[in-house]
Formats: C-alpha cells, sequence, structure tokens
C-alpha cells in the first residue's frame, strides 16, 4: 500500500486524491439571490444529506479558483440566508457544467446556461424549473474549515424547508424512481457518473448474521 501524509503534501495534491477517492459524489445545484436581485447558479460536489428532523443537508464552498476571494454563491448566502438545491439530470449535465465558469456577480447564470427560473413556496430564492427535485432551504449555520486559505472551504448547512418532486420520478409513497431521475455524479478530473446499472443488497440483521456463523463453526 501507498502511504500518503497530508502534513507533507501539498493541498492542491490532496485535493486531486479526495476527488478520486470520494466517488461518486452527489451534485448540489444551488441557485442563489443577492439583495439587489441577482440570481445565481452554481454546482458543488462536495454535498450531503445530514439528518432527517429537521431535515437538513449540507455543502462545501470554496475560495474561487482564479486567486481566491469569496465565491457568489456563498456571498448571497450570508446575505440573504436562504437557497435552492437544485438536483442534476443527465440531460441537464451540459447546461449545469456551463454554470461551473466563474462569472462575475451582475452575470445571471440561469440566463447564460439556458435555463428557467421558477418562484419557490417559501424563499425568495427562485428553483431551476428543468430540474424534477428542489429543496427550498434556510441556512441553519455555515462552518468555516481555513475558508479563508485556497482550498479552505466554509460549509453550509441548511433545513429543507419545501420538497419540489416532479411526478414521473415521485411514488406517492415517499420513494424516488432512480431509474426515472437520471441522476449523474461527480468523479475526479472532466469525470461524470450514471446510475443506470445499480443493484440491491438488503441489510442483514444481527441475530441471522450470528447465526450464520454459529451454524459455519
Amino acid at each position: 500500500m501507498i502511504v500518503i501524509d497530508p502534513l507533507t503534501t501539498e493541498a492542491k495534491n490532496i485535493y486531486k486524491l479526495l476527488i478520486g477517492c470520494i466517488v461518486p459524489r452527489p451534485i448540489a445545484f444551488v441557485s442563489s439571490k443577492n439583495s439587489n436581485g441577482i440570481l445565481n447558479l452554481a454546482p458543488f460536489s462536495f454535498f450531503m444529506g445530514v439528518c432527517a428532523n429537521p431535515p437538513t443537508l449540507a455543502f462545501s464552498v470554496s475560495q474561487k479558483g482564479n486567486g481566491g476571494g469569496t465565491k457568489d454563491t456563498l456571498a448571497n448566502i450570508r446575505e440573504t440566508k436562504e437557497f435552492v438545491v437544485n438536483v442534476v439530470t443527465e440531460e441537464m449535465g451540459e447546461r449545469m457544467n456551463v454554470t461551473a465558469a466563474e462569472f462575475p456577480p451582475e452575470i445571471n447564470e440561469f440566463t447564460i446556461a439556458g435555463f428557467t427560473a421558477v418562484a419557490s413556496e417559501k424563499i425568495a430564492v427562485p428553483r431551476v424549473k428543468e430540474s424534477p427535485i428542489h429543496m427550498e432551504c434556510r441556512v441553519s449555520q455555515i462552518v468555516e474549515i481555513n475558508a479563508s486559505q485556497q482550498l479552505g472551504a466554509s460549509v453550509v448547512f441548511g433545513e429543507i424547508i419545501c420538497f419540489h418532486l416532479a411526478e414521473e420520478i415521485y411514488d406517492n409513497n415517499f420513494h424516488i424512481d432512480i431509474a426515472a431521475l437520471h441522476p449523474i455524479g461527480r468523479l475526479a478530473g472532466n469525470g461524470y457518473s450514471r446510475t443506470d446499472s445499480t443493484f440491491d443488497l438488503v441489510r442483514p440483521k444481527m441475530d441471522d448474521i450470528l447465526r450464520d456463523i454459529q451454524n459455519k463453526a
């Protein structure tokens, strides 16, 4: 086995390791708006669900790559305390990728990438019409981890206060049809993943496992 010590390795190389080791990563396609009404849309792949009570998610925002500075998404969220996470499908992939470019704050990525902004139910930030899942969020907290340095990050925790689900991906029993959703995930470099090949593993019960071990003894 190769052993790598982060304390003696450049952060840019640790980043390469992280995006290759933690795969696939779901994409938080985050829409936000500043106090002047200018919209922003950007993808983030350091993204996870946190808990269900209250429903909470988290994603991390690093400094800008072109010399540092706060990304528009984070600046907007700090200002308004609201954002929407839109799920990215394969059909949205190329246009989503357009929004990954670092545009200046006055540029509306909805317009640049050809997405449609639609009003949310409970917050002022719009959703992405083309996405089949939207999660309206209010900020719970923002945790900074070496956030002022390049490749450090601010971790945004948001309470989900409203879900929007397209009828074709929802079975009315709180289950999402992954085959109908066509989500994509991030890999390393320019790589993305699909979910068109899946399999199930039923979570075992402890008693069954112990019984099998005893029977084999």
